[in-house]
């Protein structure tokens, strides 16, 4: 390979008086939770389709306006799908509707733990909803990424330096970092609750508040740096 500026043939690895060092940096740490996700699913079904919405509307108005009531706590709160979808009678010739089955979803984030236990056994205890998660996460600016990266390149740069006086050298100049990316791992689910169908009325009893525990957060960092070196005292 030529030096396009000069002519001269280019040493992508190194001389013998400057020899190059490639290695790796890793990171794992663990973290807390920092916020955790919710699966909200709201349905209604009739053998009417004006009825059902007007089923799925009040449900979902109901749902929405608990979720709310949490105030700071709720983080964020995003509608994913919705659907009405008809049900085909199984027999006969002709396309015959049977029932119209509605569907909402909402994601809810949340930053409270404290209220989540409760809030998921009201969600489920309304009529027709079901519940997933939670799913806990870190939030993508969180700390802990940075803190993962920096011990990625401290590693990357300690490693390089015992290298370099395994053979009687020392490190000379960093030439690159590259980032091999610092991610969570991906959050693991807690079993899905399910709500029982409700009949509401003021006799009914509140359901008891789940009692969760946030799972702690792996993250990982790892980075490949190059260095040049003095020459080695072989």
């Amino acid at each position: 390979m030529t030096d396009p500026a000069g002519g001269t043939p280019a040493l992508p690895y190194g001389t013998p008086d400057t020899p190059r060092l490639a290695v790796r940096g890793e990171a794992r740490l663990e973290a807390d939770a920092e916020i955790a996700r919710i699966a909200v699913t709201i349905s209604a079904r009739g053998t009417d389709r004006n009825a059902a919405l007007t089923d799925l509307t009040r449900r979902n108005e109901q749902a929405l306006t608990l979720l709310k009531t949490y105030g700071e706590a709720l983080e964020k709160l995003e509608t994913g799908t919705f659907s009405l979808t008809p049900q085909l009678t199984e027999k006969g010739r002709h396309e015959r509707i049977r029932a119209y089955h509605g569907r909402v979803t909402h994601t809810a984030t949340l930053n409270d733990f404290t209220t989540l236990g409760e809030l998921t056994t009201r969600l489920a205890d309304l009529d027709l909803t079901r519940v997933d998660g939670p799913w806990w996460a870190l939030r993508p600016d969180s700390p802990a990424h940075r803190a993962a990266r920096t011990q990625a390149v401290h590693e990357a740069v300690q490693r390089a330096r015992e290298y370099a006086e395994a053979v009687g050298a020392r490190l000379d100049a960093l030439l690159e970092i590259a980032d091999l990316g610092a991610e969570n791992a991906a959050p693991t689910a807690a079993p899905a609750m399910r709500s029982l169908p409700g009949y509401g009325g003021a006799g009914q009893e509140t359901a008891p508040a789940l009692d969760l525990e946030p799972q702690r957060q792996t993250v990982y960092a790892h980075v490949n740096a190059r260095f040049t070196m003095t020459r080695p005292a072989l």
